[in-house]
């Protein structure tokens, strides 16, 4: 189960990353901003005309992609915690305090005698 997590992690990873990507990637409703800075103009010239249609399913898809991924990680982490938890007989971690060291109180001072 354990290494399907981990799969599932690396696989959510790199739909981040793909998504951040997309975002960035689209053009801006005005010419300027980041869209343009990091390549916005060259996803017309690479997907031609109908960039804004080929990005937003592209950003559509991964957003699913990203809500189903983080949604199974979430139900497998559960799973893992509980089946953990039946296998050791216990929901929460044993923790064992230190000892606690005496303190050495001071001496009671001798009251002071009156003249």
């Amino acid at each position: 189960m354990s290494i399907l997590l981990s799969i599932l992690t690396v696989v959510l990873i790199v739909t981040s990353i793909f998504l951040i990507l997309v975002v960035l990637a689209q053009k801006a409703k005005t010419d300027g901003g980041v869209g343009g800075a990091l390549g916005g103009g060259m996803t017309e010239a690479t997907f031609g005309a109908d960039t804004g249609n080929v990005l937003s399913k592209a950003t559509i898809n991964a957003a699913i992609a990203f809500f189903i991924l983080s949604f199974v990680l979430y139900l497998g982490f559960i799973y893992q915690r509980k089946h953990a938890a039946a296998a050791t007989g216990s929901a929460l971690p044993t923790i064992t305090a230190p000892a606690a060291k005496p303190v050495a109180t001071p001496a009671p001072a001798a009251p002071a005698k009156k003249p």
